[in-house]
């Protein structure tokens, strides 16, 4: 996948060294009893270092043969778990990942870095509430540590806690003032949680080191588009396209713009192009399926969403998406599914509450409909502009 040239952070997955007798977490492995066996029994030391080796090589089918060798041996390997888990992380195979880590963290309640990793999964994704609690442990044990503090701040962001994402993101200025989405992210937050202050400064020091570059114009535009001012954000998303016609997400964020302006036609030239330099990002047919869905064409909005979810299982917005068209053709049985897979991940989403309660009303099913609605009254109405520049990387 390409990525910018102006990474957030090297965002890293933790590999778990362990040596050989800090593999188990239990009872030591007992080997079977080669006058028994008539063969010598494999040594889960020599396994695990072999399985490190080939992880970090890249060599995953043997890694994770070596590790599952470990637990077939001693089930208390909470090392091997844990590189297991790094395994299925790279492979994006992210339920087997969870799996793995949380036993990992079962048998290794203390190593950080796992719960690093388990929040680095659901990070990936974009299941931020979730990541939350694992990185806010790391934190607290590891305040100085910049790559958890970063994604804690960063998930704080997306869940719309302004204040919280500024807090936790000020005392990384000394490592991270000289990054463009560092200052883009804090400039933000910052400004809507009315901290004045860092907001100037974040903002001053963006434009200082964009240096009128692409990546500078791409981050005040949506420095721009966060504030609603959607002309100014597209003429600093086409100057980065001018500068550079193929930088990731550009015509992303353009698509986005033109969205918001309710210019579908633009929208969908702009997140097509997108789609040409990053064909793997769900977010590309995210915005694709909505901008469908306002041309009232709803097999092609459905097609897009559910690319973006072949992509992306754990979407909420192409659900919700789904879960519109579904209400539009008036499949309540249908809406009333997909908005439970929202609210699943998301119980805040004041418009799949809405949506739900519509489609229970037309069910006839008045008292739960009256839940809803209320639920949606109170909920979250605010929505981050999507940012999969901030996102993606080169894991």
């Amino acid at each position: 996948m390409r990525v910018s040239s102006t990474p957030i952070l090297s965002i890293t997955l933790v590999l778990l060294l362990a040596s050989a007798p800090g593999l188990a977490q239990g009872p030591p492995a007992r080997a079977s009893d080669p006058r028994s066996a008539g063969v010598h029994a494999p040594d889960p030391a020599v396994l695990f270092q072999r399985g490190e080796h080939a992880l970090k090589e890249n060599n995953l089918g043997e890694a994770e043969s070596d590790f599952r060798q470990v637990l077939a041996i001693d089930p208390h390997a909470g090392a091997a778990y844990a590189n297991l888990g790094v395994v299925y992380m790279r492979r994006k195979q992210w339920p087997k990942a969870l799996e793995t880590l949380n036993k990992a963290k079962e048998l290794m309640p203390n190593v950080a870095g796992i719960r690093l990793n388990i929040g680095l999964t659901y990070y990936r994704q974009s299941e931020f509430l979730k990541a939350i609690p694992s990185f806010e442990s790391v934190v607290r044990e590891q305040p100085d540590a910049v790559q958890p503090r970063y994604l804690l701040g960063l998930c704080y962001f997306f869940a719309e806690r302004w204040s919280d994402a500024a807090t936790a993101l000020e005392p990384l200025w000394p490592q991270e003032s000289d990054k463009l989405p560092y200052l883009y992210v804090l400039a933000n937050a910052a400004h809507r949680a009315g901290q004045r202050e860092w907001d100037e400064r974040a903002s001053l020091e963006l434009v200082k080191i964009g240096n009128d570059s692409p990546e500078y114009h791409l981050f005040a535009g949506k420095y721009h588009l966060n504030r609603q001012e959607y002309d100014l954000a597209i003429g600093e998303f086409e100057a980065a396209a001018k500068a550079n016609p193929t930088l990731p997400f550009v015509h992303f964020n353009l698509g986005v713009a033109y969205l918001s302006k309710q210019d579908y036609v633009r929208a969908r030239e702009e997140l097509l192009q997108d789609v040409a330099i990053e064909p793997d990002v769900a977010l590309n047919y995210d915005q694709l399926g909505e901008v469908y869905w306002q041309m009232q064409n709803d097999a092609e909005a459905e097609k897009s969403f559910r690319e973006a979810l072949r992509r992306n299982p754990r979407l909420a917005t192409s659900y919700l998406g789904l879960a519109k068209i579904y209400q539009r053709q008036q499949k309540y049985t249908a809406v009333l599914a997909e908005t439970d897979k929202v609210l699943r991940m998301d119980p805040e989403r004041s418009e799949a509450h809405y949506i739900r309660g519509q489609a229970l009303l037309r069910l006839g099913r008045k008292e739960e409909a009256k839940k809803e609605m209320a639920a949606a009254a109170s909920a979250r109405k605010e929505v981050s502009v999507p940012s999969p520049e901030l996102i993606e990387d080169s894991q």
